[in-house]
């Protein structure tokens, strides 16, 4: 009974760390437009397809273009939602960007997008 409580003690915290703090999203996207996009890679001989979901979002009055790192078959309503940035800029260079954003949803899931345009 013992272990079992102290197994139990050990793995509350570790649940408690994967849970987002919205404190933690701070930066505001407004999305403008979202639709699925048929992405394949591979081989000639082995080509794998499947749909990743296209943003068109509003960050700090600027506009980009995100993808989703996960397959997806479902588009994200268009509206407001909060975000962290999870991947930086490229440090080796002052005009190249590799920005990636995770979101919060009210549900208290989270995906992740990465840049993939900037348009003024």
């Amino acid at each position: 009974m013992k272990k079992a409580l102290f197994a139990v003690l050990l793995l509350v915290p570790a649940a408690s760390w994967a849970k987002p703090k919205p404190e933690d999203y701070t930066i505001a996207v407004h999305v403008q437009a979202s639709h699925l996009i048929n992405e394949c890679r591979g081989s000639s001989s082995l080509i794998r397809c499947s749909f990743k979901l296209h943003l068109d979002v509003v960050i700090d009055g600027k506009k980009f273009d995100l993808n989703s790192k996960d397959d997806l078959e479902l588009v994200l309503r268009r509206g407001d939602y909060k975000a962290k940035v999870v991947g930086t800029d490229s440090p080796q260079s002052s005009v190249d960007s590799n920005l990636e954003y995770e979101f919060l949803f009210p549900d208290g899931t989270t995906r992740k997008y990465r840049v993939v345009g900037e348009t003024e």
